[in-house]
C-alpha cells in the first residue's frame, strides 16, 4: 500500500463525498493530503482522521476555489506546511436543477465558476512548481453528464464539458514536460450532492443504468489512486469512466 508513498496531494472537495473517498484513499497509499474545502472542520472531520490513522499529515485549508485569492493562499499554506505538491485532484463542485429557459445569470455564473473556473485556478497555481520540477499529476473530477448531458442540468453539463475540454487541452501542452493531466467522469454516485436531485430525476436516471444502481463514492476513488500513481504513466488527456454503463466509449 505505498503507490504514494510520501507525495503531497491537494484533493478540492475533499471534506466528504468523492473527495473524502479520494483523500482517505491516497493516504491508505501513503499521500500526506491537504483539503481544500468551503465545509468546516467537524464535517471534514472523518476524513481528517482517516488520513491520519494511516499514519500521513492531513491538513483543512477552507477554500472557495471560484476565487482567485482563495487559490492563492490555500496552495501558499499547503506548500509551506507540507513542501512540492505532486498531486492535484479538482473534486470541488456545484449543481442545482433548472430548465435553461428558467436559468438564470448569476446561477450560471456560480456553477460555472465552482466547477470549471475552480479547476482552472487550482490547476493554474500548481502546475508552475510541478513544471519547475519536471514531474506532477493534475486529476479534472468531470461527469458523465459533461459528456451525454442532462435535462435541467445545461449549466453543470457545460462545466463538466468544459473540464473534459481543460483536461484534454492542458495535457498536450504538459505532458512532454512530465506533468501528467487526465479526468475522472463518474456516474451518478451516492453522495450529499446527489441527495439534492428530485426523485423523479433519481428513478429515471437508474431505469436507464445498464448496472441497475447508483454507484457509491469507494467505486471511484481507485480510479484516481491509479490517476495519480505511476501506474498510469501512459495516460495522457484521458477521460475515465465508472459510470455504471450510462456512457459507454
Amino acid at each position: 500500500m505505498d503507490k504514494l508513498r510520501d507525495r503531497v496531494a491537494i484533493v478540492t472537495g475533499g471534506a466528504r463525498g468523492i473527495g473524502g473517498a479520494i483523500a482517505t484513499a491516497f493516504a491508505a497509499e501513503g499521500a500526506d493530503v491537504v483539503i481544500a474545502d468551503l465545509l468546516d472542520e467537524d464535517v471534514a472531520a472523518p476524513v481528517l482522521q482517516a488520513i491520519e490513522a494511516a499514519g500521513r499529515r492531513a491538513l483543512l485549508v477552507r477554500t472557495d476555489v471560484s476565487q482567485e485569492a482563495d487559490v492563492r493562499a490555500m496552495v501558499e499554506r499547503a506548500s509551506a506546511e507540507f513542501g512540492d505538491i505532486d498531486i492535484l485532484v479538482n473534486d470541488a463542485g456545484t449543481f442545482s436543477q433548472v430548465m435553461f429557459h428558467e436559468l438564470s445569470v448569476p446561477e450560471w455564473d456560480r456553477v460555472i465558476g465552482v466547477n470549471l473556473r475552480g479547476c482552472f485556478l487550482c490547476t493554474r497555481m500548481v502546475l508552475p512548481g510541478m513544471l519547475a520540477r519536471g514531474r506532477g499529476k493534475v486529476i479534472n473530477v468531470a461527469s458523465q453528464l459533461g459528456q451525454i448531458g442532462g435535462t435541467e442540468m445545461v449549466h453543470y453539463s457545460a462545466s463538466k464539458a468544459g473540464v473534459i475540454g481543460l483536461t484534454k487541452a492542458l495535457a498536450r501542452e504538459v505532458s512532454g514536460k512530465g506533468v501528467h493531466v487526465n479526468a475522472i467522469a463518474p456516474g451518478p454516485i451516492l453522495t450529499e450532492m446527489m441527495a439534492q436531485e428530485t426523485e423523479e430525476w433519481a428513478n429515471q436516471k437508474l431505469a436507464e443504468l445498464p448496472i441497475g444502481r447508483f454507484g457509491e463514492v469507494h467505486e471511484v476513488a481507485p480510479t484516481a489512486v491509479f490517476l495519480a500513481s505511476d501506474d498510469s504513466s501512459y495516460y495522457v488527456g484521458q477521460t475515465l469512466g465508472p459510470n455504471g454503463g450510462d456512457v459507454m466509449l
